[in-house]
Parts: structure tokens; sequence; C-alpha cells
């Protein structure tokens, strides 16, 4: 049996227009933009159905559907026809009822609402709470903590520091310093039970304390590099042998930028006498409550997800040296920390907070 000749496409004007424009936007719909394009060749060309999937790199089916719904009706055919299922039977008014409910009040003897107290109050099911919640990114189980800081010397602060991330004096090395202090040395007081197919790694419940260790970090934010020390205390004179272990590591050509918090230890009598000494030394102090600039806590938190969270150590020193391995595998392939927002971006930021949390445009 003889297959049946494609139909001829005819295209006016207006519809050559309106093909060509969906086919070039780049908003288009890409399904829709292919079937423009479809259509278009079966207009430009004699060829064959064959021809053009061939050419187009589409199966013949395809070519062949999009020719003949066109060909049927229009412009309109090269749209999707509706699909079969059920019919919606939640309205907007009821989704906006949600939303609404959950974000402008909260029931009666507790502070929010679940899906099954929600689905009560506004006789839906709960499966359908838990939709629209899912859908417009709604956690009222969920909370978190802000701070803000109240250092009066905020902004230049911040203009310093970030100054430094995006610009760093020529000649110089911009190194990121804090402590991480009383990191626990432990261990399960029975062996661990392996992961397994279904099962994620077991520990016991409780555990045995070996004692704390505290780490001195200084991150070379250009190369990603890490300059470390492990000790027992972290004291003005801890951190002092810190400072002296960096200003050795780093080319005594170079001037040092270092950006830190404002512990006492950072500004006792004997860092000053030290600094007084170094003169290529210079502390950069970050704003009051506002550790998230500098840029080593995040290299911090790398620390714990990678080595500490999960690790089971014997003793401090078994800590220690876990510590000092890591450090020595970052060191081999580090990857630089990159800052990417600017000192207005981020007071910009900021005053909308403050906007937002007081409730006053003043």
């Amino acid at each position: 049996m003889a297959r049946p000749h494609a139909v001829a496409i005819e295209l006016s004007e207006a519809d050559r227009a309106v093909l060509l424009g969906w086919s070039r936007r780049r908003k288009t719909a890409q399904a829709l933009a292919l079937r423009a394009r479809i259509v278009l060749a079966c207009a430009d060309s004699a060829a064959t159905n064959t021809a053009i999937a061939e050419a187009m790199g589409l199966s013949l089916m395809t070519v062949s559907k999009w020719r003949r719904r066109f060909a049927q009706h229009g412009i309109a055919g090269l749209d999707d026809a509706p699909r079969s299922g059920a019919p919606r039977t939640i309205l907007d008014e009821q989704v906006e009822a949600v939303i609404t409910t959950t974000l402008e009040t909260v029931p009666e003897n507790a502070t929010h609402w679940s899906t099954r107290t929600l689905a009560a109050h506004l006789g839906l099911s709960q499966t359908t709470i838990s939709r629209i919640w899912r859908a417009f990114a709604l956690a009222p189980h969920r909370t978190e903590g802000f701070k803000l800081s109240t250092d009066p010397y905020f902004v230049d602060k911040v203009r310093d520091i970030v100054g430094l991330y995006l610009h760093p004096p020529e000649r110089a090395l911009v190194l990121c310093v804090d402590e991480k202090p009383s990191i626990q040395a432990h261990s399960d007081t029975a062996p661990a039970i392996p992961m397994q197919p279904g099962q994620p790694e077991r520990h016991t419940h409780d555990y045995l304390r070996h004692g704390t260790t505290d780490l001195f970090a200084a991150l070379d934010v250009k190369a990603g590099t890490v300059i470390a020390e492990v000790h027992r205390r972290h004291r003005s004179v801890e951190f002092r042998h810190f400072l002296q272990t960096v200003e050795r590591a780093t080319p005594a050509e170079f001037e040092l930028h270092l950006v830190l918090d404002n512990a006492s230890t950072h500004k006792s009598p004997i860092i000053q006498r030290w600094l007084l000494r170094h003169t290529r030394v210079h502390l950069h102090f970050t704003p009051t409550s506002a550790s998230w600039i500098n840029l080593v806590e995040c290299w911090f938190s790398i620390l714990t997800a990678r080595r500490l969270k999960r690790g089971r150590f014997p003793s401090t020193r078994a800590l220690e040296n876990a510590i000092r391995a890591y450090v020595a595998t970052n060191n081999v392939n580090p990857k630089p920390f990159v800052w990417t927002k600017t000192a207005d971006q981020i007071l910009q930021s900021v005053a909308e907070f403050c906007i937002r949390t007081s409730g006053s445009h003043h």
C-alpha cells in the first residue's frame, strides 16, 4: 500500500511572520520554536517529510505530525493539545486562603500552623496543604536567628575589609585569621555500624571525651592556602606565637594585612608590642557581630563538615594530626576564596533588612 503524499503547506505573510518570530526569539518555548521551524521547512521546500526529518535530525513521525496539524488547524494547531486527567479541584481562592492564613495568622495554643491543623481549619486535606506549602516554599515549622551589628564603625570596617578582598594592595598578602577553640576529641563507646544499602552509618548515642584543642588558622584569600597551628589554649601568648609563625611563613618583601575579629587576645599589650616590632603586619578588625565577613569562617565550616563532624579521635594528639593532615591536603590543591559583593551592595542589603525588622522607614 502506497503512502499518502504529504500535505502541501502554503503560508500567508502573517503566518510566516509569526512562525519566523517563534523560531528566532530566545524566550520562545523550545518545543514551539521547533514546530515553527518544521512548518517553515515544509513550506519552503518541496522535499519529502523523510528528507526534512533527516536534514533536521528529527524522526519522520515528528515532521509528519506537525505538518498535518498545521494543515488542519493553522497556527493554533502548533499548541499542545489538552491533556487527559482529572480536572482541577483546588481553586485559586483556596490557594490564596492557605497562603494568607499561613503567613498572617497563628492557631490558638500554638506558635505556628502544621499541615494537620491548617487542613482542619480550612476544610482541606493535609496533602493539599503540604503541596501548596512546597509550591510556595513555606515552612512554618522552621525558624532561623539573626543578629545585627551595633558597631558604630560598621560602615568603615565593611568598606575597609571588602576593599582588601576586591582590590588588595600591591605587594601585599591578605590573610583572614581566626581561632576555632575547644575542638573536642571524642570516640564512640562501641564500634560504629558501617553504612549499608538503605541504612546510613550509625554511631552510639554516647561518647568518650579525650580532651580539646584550639586551632589557629590564616587563610590566604587569593591563593586558598592555609597557615595553621594547634594549641591546647588560646591566650594572647598562643596568638602571638601564631603571628610569629605567619610572619616567618610569608615572603619578607610582602606587607601582611590580617583580617580578624575583636577578641581581647588580638588586642592585648603583648600583641601591641609585637606589632610595633613587626611593622609589615597590619590588623583589620571586623565589625562586632559580623563574623560572616571573615572568609576563614567559610574554611572552618568546610573543615568541620568534611573532617571533624563525623570524625572519631581516640586522643587529642590524633585529632591534631588529623587537622594537620587536612591542612596539608588543602594546600596541595588549594581553592581560592572569591568575594563578589561590593561594600555598597552589602550596606544596601543591611539597610533593607534593618527596615524590615524594625518596621520603620526612619
